[in-house]
């Protein structure tokens, strides 16, 4: 398996003192990983080494190509090598069912899933909702979770972040029952690798849909979290920072609670507040 820590020299230069000195810094490693469906190129994505099959079936799950742990009949490691004759793991081919409808073609895909997309926000929000499999389970006015567990959420995300607390430099997704206990937590370079990791790891334990979790991201909440969470059936998502309003958008339209600038005593609840206690 790849590095997910790399060492580098960097020099720091202290102004208050006038130093500077060399010295070995740890960072979080990062490559490409090329996604395949059988033998076809299907999307490449820059990514933290590790849990690399949980990434695709994810990403997956999140583009609405799979939804049943039946359709996704293998993930496997391609041959591959950097220039020094090292093995690099950066390609994995997932095998579907045969019956598994193939998906569109990479230009639309990307229209419909980018967290940047300006100009076509309605056609993604339409996009999303088609395509998902799940409906939400929790009801929209009654309490699901309470405002006090989503406060301490933030908290209990960091302290498990082993690798950020090496390198400071990734993101983190964690699946939470309603009660705060944390279930999974995945990191990466990417906010939305680390979500595509937390629910792929799910899906292969055959717990989809997530109806009965909470997720807690790290940053912002973009279009393209919320579009995770609801093919995922995640009733509430909460993110430290802040969200889109396309994000909000998207979230009204399905059905997913929108929690946003979770830090301390106080949050913003965008949508669907009567889930929160």
């Amino acid at each position: 398996m790849g590095r997910l820590i790399q060492r580098v020299k960097a020099t720091k230069i202290d102004i208050a003192h006038g130093r500077r000195v060399v010295r070995e810094e740890a960072l979080a490693a990062e490559e490409p990983l090329e996604i395949r469906l059988g033998h076809e190129s299907f999307s490449v994505t820059m990514r933290t080494p590790g849990d690399d099959f949980d990434l695709v079936a994810g990403f997956l799950v999140s583009e609405g190509i799979i939804f049943e742990p039946e359709q996704l009949i293998s993930l496997r490691f391609c041959a591959g090598e950097d220039e020094n004759g090292r093995q690099t793991f950066n390609v994995v081919e997932a095998q579907l069912r045969p019956d598994v409808a193939m998906p569109l073609p990479a230009a639309h895909r990307h229209v419909t899933t980018s967290s940047a997309c300006g100009i076509c926000g309605t056609a993604s929000i339409d996009g999303v909702r088609k395509s998902s499999h799940f409906d939400m389970a929790a009801p929209l006015d009654q309490p699901y979770v309470d405002a006090s567990v989503l406060a301490g959420l933030p908290d209990t995300l960091r302290e498990q972040q082993k690798l950020f607390e090496k390198t400071g430099g990734v993101h983190a997704a964690g699946l939470f029952a309603p009660d705060g206990e944390l279930l999974s937590l995945r990191e990466d370079v990417g906010r939305h690798n680390a979500v595509d990791k937390a629910v792929g790891a799910a899906f292969r334990e055959r717990q989809l849909p997530l109806s009965s979790t909470v997720l807690q991201v790290s940053g912002r909440a973009s279009f393209e979290l919320v579009q995770k969470a609801a093919m995922a059936g995640v009733p509430v998502l909460a993110a430290v920072s802040a969200p889109s309003s396309l994000a909000v958008e998207l979230a009204h339209s399905t059905g997913v609670t929108l929690v946003g600038f979770s830090r301390g005593t106080t949050m913003n609840v965008y949508t669907h507040a009567g889930r929160v206690a």
